[in-house]
Order: C-alpha cells, then structure tokens, then sequence
C-alpha cells in the first residue's frame, strides 16, 4: 500500500438544498402511499394509487437531474462562463455571491499576477453548509490561495473602488434579494466596480431578463443568451460591458 495521503478534493456544496431534500421527501411519501393505497379494496384508492407511481418517476428523474448539476454540470456551466472572455492573467476579478468559490477559484486558475476577489453572505438557504472558512479551504485545496481575497460584502453595497474590475462574475446569486429595487441596486454596484470596457456576466435561473433591462438603463451594452445545461434548471448569462 502507498504511503501517500489521498489528496483531498475540493467540495463546491450543495445549491438550494432545502429543494432537493423537499422534493426527496415527498417523492419518497408518494411512492409509500401509493402503495398503500395499491392494497386498497376501494377502487377509487387503487385509481389514486395508479396515477402517483406513474407520475413518482418524475421526481426521481428531477433528482437525477440535480445530481448531474452537483457532479458535473456546475462545473461545465463555470467554465462556459470564463471562457466568454480573453484571459491574459494580470485582470482583477470579482465574483459576486462566491458560495464555495467555484467561480473565483476557476478565474484565480487563469490568473499569474492578477487577482480573484470573492464576496458573499454566506447564507446556509443558499448552499448546504456555507461558510468562508470552506470558501478558503477549497481554495488552499486548488492551490490558488496566494491569487484571492474573500469578503463579507452584500451585493448590493460592496465596500470596493469604483472602476476597480476588468471582470465581474456571478452565479446564482442575484435572485436571491427578494426585491426589484434590491436587484436594480446590485446591478448598479457590478456596473460601479467595473473598470470602464469591463464585463460583467452574470448568470441565473430567473430575473435574467430584468438585470439586462438594468445594465442598459446604466449605459452597458448587453446581450443575453442560454446555457444549456443536463439539469433541473434553465441558466441564462447576462454579458455587459461598461463603456
């Protein structure tokens, strides 16, 4: 046997988990009362019992496609992400609702003398076990903890310079502010710490639509387009550049 430690692998956590608990829960209870319902002498019970195991595998396949998510296709979607843009290893990087650091660690990669900035909240609703000290070790396992800095910083007051970034990254993050106005605000702060011909891109699942309308009430020129993704979820990337 080796007397070389397993190296440790990197643990990017669990999105929206109360989702996919909620939804095992009650695909696991639907399946248990169908087929109690299954053994039922009641003919309308046993109609009931027919309809729910042909619809339980609908749940399981959505589970099956969060899995993909968590394993592979996160991992995908980043790198789609940051090979939207010219890398040439000097840039200032933000990374807006870091979570774990997927986004940051992956742009600190493409980094020599440049540097991947991360903030976030760290809310456990938005990723299982979420916490800075995780962000950091994920970055020490990924080698790249000298090429980034992490902050406790809400998105819609970040404590950074104007014109400070060449790129802006976000994933999954923004539709977590439960209003417009509190979206608009982000949008605004992304659009302030962009140096001037910096991007912004900026990825979700809902109000993709609304920060577009934002970044182009504020100057930007912005397109919009689909990432498709072996998932439970639709992902569209807002690209914006400040001129």
């Amino acid at each position: 046997m080796s007397s070389h430690k397993r190296k440790s692998m990197p643990d990017y956590g669990v999105d929206a988990p109360r989702t996919g608990i909620a939804i095992l829960v009650v695909t696991i209870a639907a399946i248990i009362l169908a087929i109690f319902l299954h053994y039922s002498s009641n003919n309308n019970a046993r109609s009931i019992s027919n309809i729910i195991f042909s619809l339980a595998p609908t749940g399981v396949i959505i589970l099956f496609l969060m899995v993909m998510y968590l394993r592979v296709e996160k991992f995908r979607h980043r790198d789609r992400m940051l090979n939207m843009l010219t890398w040439n290893g000097d840039e200032q990087v933000l990374d807006v609702g870091t979570g774990r650091g997927l986004l940051m660690i992956g742009a600190a990669k493409r980094l020599v003398v440049g540097k991947s900035i991360g903030i976030d909240i760290w809310n456990n609703k938005d990723m299982a076990n979420n916490s800075s000290v995780a962000t950091m070790a994920n970055a020490k396992l990924e080698e790249v903890k000298e090429r980034i800095t992490i902050l406790n910083a809400d998105a819609q007051d970040m404590p950074l310079a104007n014109s400070s970034f060449d790129y802006v990254l976000s994933n999954l993050c923004l539709h977590n502010i439960p209003t417009k106005q509190g979206r608009a605000k982000a949008c605004a702060e992304i659009a302030r710490v962009l140096k001037t011909g910096g991007t912004a891109l900026i990825s979700d699942l809902r109000y993709t639509a609304e920060y577009a309308e934002e970044f182009k009430n504020l100057g930007m020129d912005v397109s919009r387009s689909f990432s498709f993704l072996v998932a439970p979820v639709v992902l569209h990337i807002v690209k914006a550049v400040k001129k």
